[in-house]
């Protein structure tokens, strides 16, 4: 159990920091090519801040464990909104100001909405995968695109200035790219056989340590990115983070892990796990979205998140021991 145990915690602190490497070495490399720094935030850092998710899940398909694949996915979007949001937004309001972002809220909504569809039969197929991925690809595409003529965005500012702090030179900047991507692999090896020897160990189902722990440990850059971002006052990074991350998670993790191998889904995730992803969703989008007035996430609401995420924590410890 201590080996296994061992491996998660090595596992999870070699995953965030190969993962901030990861989006270091890319941003800057982005930038090199002259990208423009929308596009960066967007899509490079929304990329790079999911990795560990994506490494994780496509390792576990190919390993043959389908519930963690699908735990630490929707586990991950469920942890973003409620843990990660929640405390940022104790720690300092989260005003939503870029136009961009008060766009994606209503299609991360759709996108949840597109997940729940897929899985009412209890099974995600090679062709339910292959959907959604055509609509990341979509997204992407989109995306890609608005960046290229978006002239000036809050978000952009932003990153813009992230970029000059942090700027490094190529080699330095491929460097990153390479060794964070490496270490990706590793880490989430070592992550997978770690939580499935804790779930034997313990008894539980590996839905349930993907759905909290390896959900927690892979949703840690997010959660720094998130904090440091409101800290500075860049309250559209630390937003747009999550809802990057929550439509990367929906749609890319969970393609993918389904592409390498279709799985059946057990009843819990439909039942329970995708219910509270989408009371999460449409609560960001009534506190985020701000209707009349200006969008913001205040501490109280911040708070109402936080504790949904430990209720659903606790709910899931305290059913998986009086089922085991």
């Amino acid at each position: 159990m201590l080996l296994f145990l061992f491996a998660v915690v090595l596992g999870l602190a070699i995953l965030v920091w190969s993962a901030e490497r990861f989006v270091e070495g890319s941003a800057a490399l982005a930038d090199h090519f002259g990208l423009p720094p929308l596009l960066i935030g967007m899509v490079v850092v929304g990329f790079g801040t999911s990795a560990p998710e994506m490494a994780v899940s496509a390792l576990a398909s190919i390993e043959g464990n389908p519930d963690l694949a699908i735990g630490n996915a929707y586990g991950s979007n469920i942890t973003n909104i409620a843990l990660i949001l929640g405390l940022t937004a104790l720690i300092s309001p989260i005003n939503v100001e870029s136009k961009i972002l008060r766009k994606e809220l209503p299609v991360l909504g759709a996108i949840t909405a597109l997940a729940a569809f897929q899985l009412r039969d209890g099974y995600l197929s090679g062709v339910d995968a292959l959907v959604l991925l055509g609509v990341f690809a979509l997204m992407l595409t989109f995306t890609v695109v608005a960046g290229l003529y978006k002239k000036s965005d809050a978000l952009a500012d932003e990153i813009d200035l992230e970029l000059d702090i942090h700027a490094m030179p190529l080699s330095r900047s491929l460097f990153f790219l390479g060794i964070g991507l490496v270490l990706l692999v590793l880490s989430s090896r070592m992550l997978v056989w770690g939580a499935v020897g804790i779930a034997a160990e313990l008894g539980v189902s590996n839905l349930i340590i993907g759905l909290t722990v390896v959900a927690v440990g892979t949703s840690l850059p997010e959660l720094a990115t998130s904090v440091v971002a409101t800290r500075k006052g860049a309250h559209d990074i630390a937003l747009g983070n999550v809802l990057g991350s929550n439509i990367f998670n929906t749609l890319m993790v969970v393609g993918l892990a389904g592409v390498i191998h279709p799985f059946a889904i057990q009843p819990e995730v439909f039942l329970r796990d995708i219910p509270v992803m989408a009371i999460l969703t449409v609560s960001l989008f009534i506190f985020g979205f701000g209707f009349s007035r200006q969008g913001r996430i205040n501490r109280v609401e911040g708070a109402v998140l936080l504790g949904c995420y430990i209720a659903y924590t606790v709910y899931l410890v305290v059913s998986s021991f009086q089922h085991g």
